[in-house]
């Protein structure tokens, strides 16, 4: 690490640490722990989807109410991602990410013994609490301890862990399941969730910017430790960081007035609707898709397959999207990755009672709907100015997530009413579409 002899910003620090030299264990590990980790969100979260039917059926519930279920668990994550994320800026990215997996683990756990719809809706918005928090330290760490070069492909990796934990869900439940029933499943997921606090605690690193910015009273070692497992010179005395002018924090007010100020106001607006709209369709699939099949007369095990293929599918549009990107214009590929996923949906519930045939429309939806929704997160980086860009994409992910919680619990509702499969993705299909043709008129590179 070169000396600074002058004040410089973390960020340089930070840079001149990870970019300089070749890619260490170290920081390979950091990113397959980020991604393990989000798997393990990603199977607590969609759990709930594959025990959906023997829940309903052991505690009485009708679809609405597992609709609230579904809702309170995304709710969790809306809050944890916009409210208990920002603490890890006053007590540390490590800290924050030991704390939410304990608190997915334990919450986890105790949903095994629910028995009420009291006690699944508030230990399932405790989960979620912990998994938004989670997500959002996990992605910062791991682009963080990437090179420039493999930035983004760490954090699309990361990003992937998610469905990649859904996947392991359908795989998981099959053999949990037939032996265990549904409480197996929390069990399982509860125990391995708790065992990776310890993995967590043992082996992920501070955040250097954390460092180098907050100094607690052990930053040098702590510094220095880090520093010698990423194979670079350790450091004597901590280098003058240059601290920005302390400003009054800012309330929600003040954002929102400068995210809808005139300059902003059409960008705004046009990203948390579409958000809303593709997060609402997305995350009734992620909810509903084997309790569907299981109401449309096929096996439970179709229906762990069916949901199986969606998010093998996610993971490959999310790669998918990522390599389109650097040769397309990114809101062209959302609109027609957004749009031909709604027409899948459409085709899927108009198809004849052809078991392969629905199988293969179902992955390419999955394709195609993550592929198109990435997206979006690359075009609100992209849309704002370096001063308000974080602030405006938190906010854009933030406010659009609520679609995630009204989604699901609109099917419920949907479903409790006597509509079936078809014309639940009839209907889903429609904010979809929009939601990708809204988007392309924000015309981003």
């Amino acid at each position: 690490m070169s000396a600074h002899p002058q004040a410089v910003s973390s960020e340089a620090l930070v840079h001149d640490v990870i970019d300089n030299g070749e890619v260490s264990a170290q920081q390979l590990l950091v990113v397959f722990l980020c991604l393990f980790f989000n798997m393990l969100d990603g199977f607590d979260i969609t759990a709930m989807a594959v025990v959906a039917t023997p829940v309903a059926a052991e505690l009485a519930l009708t679809p609405d109410r597992l609709g609230w279920i579904f809702g309170f668990a995304l709710a969790g994550m809306m809050a944890g991602a916009m409210f208990l994320a920002p603490v890890s800026d006053i007590i540390g990215r490590r800290k924050l990410i030991i704390i939410s997996i304990t608190l997915v683990g334990v919450s986890i756990l105790f949903t095994a013994n629910a028995t009420t719809l009291a006690e699944f809706i508030v230990l399932r918005f405790i989960s979620g609490l912990g998994a938004g928090a989670m997500l959002a330290c996990q992605a910062t760490l791991a682009a963080e301890y990437s090179p420039d070069k493999y930035r983004a492909l760490s954090v699309a990796a990361v990003t992937s862990g998610y469905p990649l934990g859904a996947m392991m869900t359908s795989v998981v439940a099959g053999f949990i399941m037939p032996e265990y029933g549904w409480r197996g499943m929390f069990w399982f997921g509860g125990a391995l969730t708790l065992s990776m606090g310890l993995v967590a605690w043992l082996l992920i690193p501070e955040s250097l910017k954390y460092l180098f910015e907050r100094r607690p009273h052990d930053a040098l070692e702590r510094v220095n430790m880090i520093l010698r497992k990423l194979k670079k010179d350790t450091l004597l005395v901590m280098p003058d960081v240059e601290v920005a002018k302390p400003q009054q924090k800012e309330s929600v007010i003040t954002v929102m007035l400068k995210l809808v100020a005139p300059e902003h106001r059409r960008v705004t607006l046009t990203l948390w609707t579409a958000f809303f709209l593709c997060f609402s369709t997305l995350y009734f699939l992620m909810s509903w898709i084997p309790n569907l099949m299981d109401a449309s007369g096929y096996e439970p095990a179709v229906g762990r397959r069916a949901f199986f293929l969606f998010n093998l599918g996610g993971v490959i549009g999310i790669y998918l999207l990522g390599f389109l990107s650097t040769k397309f214009k990114l809101t062209n590929l959302i609109f027609v990755l957004s749009g031909t996923s709604a027409i899948g949906m459409v085709v899927f519930a108009s198809a004849p009672n052809e078991l392969s045939l629905l199988m293969w429309i179902i992955f390419i939806v999955g394709v195609l709907q993550q592929g198109g929704f990435t997206g979006l997160y690359g075009a609100a980086a992209k849309s704002y100015p370096t001063e308000i860009r974080s602030t405006g994409i938190g906010w854009a992910i933030g406010l659009g997530r609520s679609g995630a919680v009204i989604g699901p619990m609109v099917a419920g509702y949907l479903i409790a009413a006597g509509l079936d499969m078809s014309a639940n993705f009839y209907i889903f299909a429609v904010p979809m579409a929009v939601g990708g043709l809204i988007a392309y008129r924000l015309h981003i590179r």
